[in-house]
């Protein structure tokens, strides 16, 4: 017999040359299941024993329930062809949908094989369990890949496991083959062993052929083996123990009358707690019952109260209406007496709008009296500086009096009466003296005065920048402006980008630090250029605390200094410290005090509009 002879009968005689991919396995397999059900394929012999109608070449062909069921589904879950496994998959559905009724009928497989357990020839027969074969002259590609060649072949007699033995010098040619712990494991141990048997090829045929054959051979590990002593003796004694059957049945009944305990006692929990929930039904019931007899007097009281309601709503509909009707009179009455009042307060609103136009007046006199008095300060000016011409043109006569006076008191024997001369010169010196101390006189009451109206200017100015910081805001056109005050923006934005965190803080503390150095009057960091004939004040870039300034916080922040250093030494060069000033948000310079006047009265003009 050939080593390809040999396997042939273990393995599955259904036609796997099939051209069906995986992907249409399930519409083959819904075909299949059509198949079964209308009776194309038989699968079921009797009320308790079955066969594989995919499998006509396999020996076994009478199955009960369960094992048919653990047939289809180990077949449909292997490597085997798509079309074998899609009528494997088929034979499970049509078991556990339209078969249900032959697995309720028979116990479970365990208690099947405990009551009706395999029987060796002689009872008390030694066996390795958990059960195990011995497969030997296996070829060594045989077992590669975990064996998976090993457990195709001997798929029929559904081990679990397949274990290479490896000695001293590597590879033994020895296979250990391990089933399930139950009698169906040994059942189908006894199955491998008798097959090997009925081959000729068990153990007695290989201890007297040993490696003159090619064949594989096979028995069923028992106490020889397991004593042996070489590696499959130390394979068996390392992974299982040595027991009879009877033994192993006296175990497993013990195992199942203990199963049996365990159930009898769940079963009476279950039914004590289905007697407990049995009587909180009934409380339940009884509760409902109570709930829905309150619900339904609840109902009838509610239908009682909304007829109460009802009757309640008319009545008080009807009060309602007189009410509404008492305060229709009241409020024509009320009509009346407010168009009494509205005469009056219209009368009130006219002698309002007459004050108004008198106010008006006021302010436009105010206007008028700013317009006059600056011009009577320009011709105080225009005054002065005739003045200073008269001065200087009696200073130039007096000098030229005096010349003259010298030449007559030089020319006495030319013939000319110096004395009479020079007494006339000398009255015409004094009278032009007289005139320029006179004009001198005059020339500083006027400067006085001057000085006086400035004074007041600049006062009623001061008036006006505190009496308008309210009303002038930083986005009207006209508004307050501190001149010399740091912008406190630049500082911000500088410290954002060098302290993180901490920047605001930081900010706070440069500001504080420069306005403290603007005020400082030692510290002037300006220098003095000349244009011509003119001469100007400009900032000192060489400034070495501007530059440290420049270096550390950068270009905008040194701007905001410089600028506020500028305004400072134009404002108030002498006290260094911050002032108020009127300004033109609008065209970014001073503003007069007519225009700030002349900004205050069209606000108040146009609040006055939308009154």
């Amino acid at each position: 017999m050939a080593h390809d002879q040999q396997w042939s009968a273990m393995d599955c005689s259904s036609d796997e040359s099939s051209e069906l991919s995986e992907t249409d396995i399930d519409d083959y397999a819904e075909k299949s299941y059509v198949d079964l059900k209308s009776g194309k394929f038989v699968a079921r012999l009797g009320s308790d024993r079955f066969r594989c109608p995919f499998c006509p070449g396999k020996k076994k062909q009478d199955y009960r329930y369960n094992e048919l069921l653990q047939h289809a589904v180990g077949v449909g879950a292997s490597n085997r062809a798509a079309k074998v496994k899609a009528n494997h998959q088929a034979l499970a559905k049509l078991l556990k949908e339209d078969h249900a009724d032959a697995a309720a009928t028979l116990p479970p497989r365990q208690a099947i094989a405990l009551s009706n357990p395999p029987k060796p020839v002689q009872d008390l027969e030694v066996f390795v369990w958990p059960w195990m074969g011995i497969l030997t002259n296996v070829p060594a590609k045989q077992t590669q890949g975990g064996g998976g060649i090993l457990m195709k072949q001997l798929a029929d007699f559904k081990p679990v496991q397949v274990t290479a033995v490896y000695g001293d010098n590597g590879y033994t040619g020895y296979v250990i083959v391990l089933f399930t712990k139950d009698w169906i494991g040994f059942k189908n141990a006894l199955a491998f062993h008798n097959y090997f048997k009925s081959q000729r090829l068990g153990k007695l045929e290989w201890k007297e052929t040993k490696q003159h054959v090619k064949y594989v051979f096979g028995w069923l590990a028992k106490e020889e083996d397991y004593k042996s002593g070489g590696p499959v003796g130390r394979f068996l004694s390392a992974n299982g123990d040595l027991k009879t059957v009877s033994e192993l049945e006296q175990e497993m009944s013990s195992k199942t009358d203990n199963l049996i305990a365990n159930l009898t006692q769940q079963i009476t929990a279950k039914s004590k707690y289905l007697q407990e929930l049995e009587c909180k039904c009934n409380q339940m019931n009884l509760s409902l019952q109570k709930v829905m007899e309150e619900s339904d007097l609840l109902h009838k009281r509610y239908n009682e109260e909304m007829r109460n309601m009802q009757s309640a709503a008319r009545e008080h509909t009807q009060i309602v209406f007189q009410e509404t009707e008492k305060l229709r009179k009241q409020l024509a009455e009320k009509e009346s007496s407010i168009e009494r009042k509205n005469a009056d307060q219209n009368n009130s609103l006219n002698m309002a709008r007459i004050e108004q136009q008198k106010a008006d007046q006021r302010v436009l006199q105010l206007l008028e009296k700013h317009k006059k008095e600056k011009e009577d300060a320009l011709n105080k000016i225009l005054q002065l500086e005739r003045q200073v011409d008269e001065k200087q043109k009696l200073e130039l006569d007096i000098e030229q009096l005096k010349g003259k006076l010298e030449v007559v008191k030089h020319m006495k024997g030319e013939g000319v009466d110096v004395k009479k001369h020079s007494e006339k010169l000398t009255a015409e010196l004094n009278e032009r003296i007289e005139e320029m101390e006179d004009l001198d006189a005059l020339n500083q009451t006027l400067v006085v005065k001057e000085r006086m109206t400035n004074d007041e200017i600049q006062d009623a100015k001061k008036e006006l920048i505190t009496g308008l910081a309210d009303l002038l805001g930083p986005r009207s056109n006209i508004g307050i402006k501190r001149m010399g005050e740091l912008d406190e923006k630049p500082f911000v934005l500088s410290c954002k980008q060098r302290y993180g965190e901490d920047a605001e803080m930081k900010a706070a503390e440069f500001v504080s630090l420069w306005q403290e150095h603007l005020k400082d009057p030692n510290w002037h960091p300006f220098k003095i250029v000349t244009t011509g004939s003119t001469t100007e004040q400009i900032i000192n870039d060489k400034d070495e605390k501007l530059v440290g300034l420049k270096k550390q916080l950068g270009e905008e922040v040194y701007k905001a200094v410089t600028t506020a250093l500028l305004e400072i030494n134009e404002y108030n060069a002498s006290g260094s410290y911050v002032v108020s000033e009127l300004w033109n948000n609008k065209e970014n310079r001073k503003a007069s005090i007519t225009e700030a006047i002349q900004h205050v009265l069209k606000q108040w003009k146009a609040q006055k509009c939308r009154r």
